[in-house]
């Protein structure tokens, strides 16, 4: 299907957004050296290591094999408990945008792992599941919430006048789903996956820190707290951003096609 000029002008707005979203290569340069001299000034490596140091260290990282084992299996286990977390997000705000019981079913369970700390459900988990899946269940209960709100709150803004047209024109649901409810939810959509993907790094990373499951970040990071070794700790951190802004990316990637496929 080609693009028409709406399809196109949406394209150019959002390009120029994430423009000025992004992060700027001067300002990330700024910090650098401002670290540098940090590290220079405390000039005790166990407290903080200049960046220079850290990059040299995950240069020499990246040539080991349980690198990539650790990398691998982390990155794994928590994009399941995102994608779990996605679907079921999206399974149960539909349902809950069509039964108004289903909505006040869910809402009590919504608040409760909205407001618990990760630490605790943590803790818990791991009386009933073993350390090696934890970092699974995490990444899915802090996503779940996310995705859910942030849907239930697309759907509550969608123009109901729509919804009133596409009745009276006795339209198909799978056209009303794609031609009208799925362009007003969508952008709900984006900034949901864009803030879960963050919260399911940071709590399925902080999950294999606290289990220490075997050729994981977690049980890496643990391991330089313990031997105090401030270069791997930031090398390892350092990691984690990289590999969390990648993902981010491609997810990013990956919504842009579905909508190209469904939407324009």
């Amino acid at each position: 299907m080609t693009e028409g000029p709406d399809t196109a002008l949406r394209d150019r707005k959002e390009k120029k957004a994430a423009g000025r979203r992004g992060i700027r290569l001067w300002a990330v340069a700024v910090w650098l050296i401002v670290w540098e001299i940090a590290a220079r000034l405390i000039h005790q490596e166990i407290f903080l290591v200049s960046p220079v140091k850290v990059i040299v260290r995950l240069s020499e990282m990246v040539r080991e094999a349980r690198f990539w084992q650790s990398v691998l299996n982390s990155s794994l286990r928590i994009t399941l408990g995102f994608f779990l977390g996605l679907f079921c997000g999206i399974a149960m705000a539909a349902l809950a945008s069509r039964y108004r019981r289903l909505k006040e079913l869910f809402a009590p369970f919504i608040l409760v792992i909205k407001t618990v700390p990760v630490a605790s459900f943590i803790i818990l988990a791991l009386i009933f599941f073993s350390s090696r899946n934890l970092a699974v269940l995490i990444s899915f209960m802090m996503t779940l919430p996310v995705i859910y709100t942030n849907l239930m709150e697309g759907t509550a803004a969608s123009d109901v006048k729509l919804a009133e047209m596409a009745k009276v024109f006795r339209m198909p649901k799978l056209r009303v789903f794609r031609y009208i409810t799925l362009p007003q939810v969508y952008p709900y959509l984006v900034s949901a996956c864009s803030v879960a993907c963050g919260l399911a790094w940071k709590s399925g990373i902080a999950a294999e820190v606290i289990g220490i499951p075997a050729r994981s970040i977690g049980e890496r990071l643990q391991q330089a707290k313990v031997y105090l070794n401030t270069k791997d700790l930031l090398a390892w951190t350092l990691v984690i951003v990289i590999v969390s802004l990648a993902f981010e990316k491609i997810l990013h990637l990956l919504l842009v096609l579905i909508r190209k496929l469904l939407i324009a």
